[in-house]
């Protein structure tokens, strides 16, 4: 797989990353903005609610990104060019944010600029993407990409050949692969629309880089989430698990749901986009707000049908990233234990409390595995069901472990990069389990 993409950066690089596809060619790609139309037809929730605020003036945080949207189809020039008047004014060249919407505004406005303006805009792009390729993040990176992809030329083939052959060849797909996870979960939506814009122009499939990252990418989205739903305003959310205990963040919930939105767009046929459409189904969750309509309504299908989430096991261990997620049920109310980024995070009857590994006593059943903590773990016993797993948290990352089992010889496991250790124990027989640091 990495082979084919390095086969197909070397091909599209001979090419000096040259794009021929038409405007609009960001996200709206002909099978896309077909549905989108459609939609608008057929009057669908998502329309009237997308179209009810633009026609009403609401104000809208991201006004480019969503007047443009708005014009593309509906054909509704004076929003258009309210959309074009916002990217020339308003937006900020320092800004990566209003980068990526000047992009877009230039991409899908593109038969309303006038000479003058377009070039205008072009200059503004350029100048924007020389102060965005200032920060590493991916937001900015994101946003450079779309800037070259919407502006062509020789300046865009030298940025789009940067950003893919360093940025992602030699930096970010190595890292996805070996288990040091550059991207935080809250950028998971900035990285899909950067699948989505290179697929669409270069037909290059970025995953291919990094398969099993991307092959567990929504299932660990899924699992992610704290079980209980946060009632907001304007619809529900669910809340992505955070380090902390801060308040939800709704903006980063809504981005979470577009980048499920997005990954489901991405790849209808795969068994985990089902699993996860069905989680997206459900009308409560719809983003209703000024914010979220627009990715809602970009992103969203509605015809396509989904799996049942809750043929998903409760429990997800990431052993190439060090992540492990629990949950005793599917539903509202359940317990949930998550350890990501190196902390341990258990939510319960509504409300999320960080522990200490090392200090907790344990162990914690959750309904298909029990996990133990740090030094408490050395010597147990344990009687386990028929589906339970069994973890020990708190331990040396990379770290071979002398394990011994009752009736059994000593056998030597090794910890994951988060210092978690996965057991594999006999079921339904009360046993004892003593362990020690390999060489001690």
């Amino acid at each position: 797989m990495a082979l084919c993409l390095v086969f197909a950066l070397a091909q599209v690089q001979e090419e000096t990353f040259e794009i021929y596809a038409e405007h609009p060619r960001i996200f709206l790609r002909p099978p896309r903005l077909k549905l989108l139309k459609r939609e608008r037809e057929r009057r669908s929730l998502r329309w009237q609610q997308f179209e009810t605020l633009l026609v009403g003036k609401a104000p809208m945080p991201e006004p480019g990104f969503a007047k443009a949207l708005f014009y593309r189809v509906a054909d509704h020039q004076e929003t258009g060019k309210e959309a074009v008047a916002w990217a020339l004014n308003t937006a900020r060249e320092n800004s990566p944010a209003d980068l990526r919407q000047m992009a877009i505004v230039f991409d899908w406005c593109q038969d309303l600029l006038s000479g003058a303006q377009s070039q205008a805009l072009a200059a503004k792009l350029r100048r924007g993407s020389l102060a965005a390729a200032r920060s590493h993040a991916l937001p900015a990176i994101r946003s450079r990409l779309l800037a070259a992809i919407a502006l062509e030329g020789d300046g865009s083939r030298k940025e789009l050949e940067q950003i893919l052959t360093r940025w992602w060849q030699s930096q970010t797909a190595p890292a996805l692969k070996s288990g040091r996870n550059p991207i935080p979960r809250d950028d998971t939506y900035a990285l899909m629309e950067i699948l989505h814009a290179v697929r669409d122009t270069l037909n290059i499939d970025l995953r291919d880089s990094a398969p099993a990252f991307f092959k567990t990418l929504p299932i660990f989205h899924l699992v992610s989430y704290y079980p209980a739903v946060y009632p907001a305003p304007e619809n529900e959310f669910r809340i992505p698990a955070a380090k902390g205990s801060s308040d939800p963040d709704l903006r980063h919930a809504a981005l979470s749901r577009a980048a499920e939105l997005s990954m489901v767009a991405y790849d209808t046929n795969a068994p985990e986009s089902q699993v996860l459409q069905g989680w997206l189904l459900h009308d409560h969750f719809l983003m209703r707000g000024t914010f979220g309509i627009t990715y809602e309504f970009l992103w969203a299908n509605p015809y396509q049908p989904g799996l049942s989430y809750y043929h998903v096991p409760l429990v997800f261990h990431d052993d190439l990233n060090g992540r492990l997620f629990v949950r005793s049920s599917w539903e509202d109310s359940a317990t949930w234990l998550g350890f990501f980024d190196g902390e341990l995070q258990l939510f319960r009857d509504g409300k999320v409390t960080v522990l200490n590994p090392q200090l907790t006593s344990g162990p914690l059943s959750l309904e298909e595995a029990v996990v133990f903590f740090g030094n408490n773990a050395r010597k147990f016993r344990v009687l386990l069901n028929a589906e339970e797993q069994v973890f020990v948290l708190g331990l040396k990352p990379r770290q071979k472990y002398d394990v011994e089992v009752d009736d059994e010889g000593i056998r030597e496991e090794r910890t994951d990069p988060g210092g978690i250790l996965a057991l594999k124990l006999p079921h339904k027989i009360e046993i004892g389990v003593r362990m020690k640091e390999s060489g001690l």
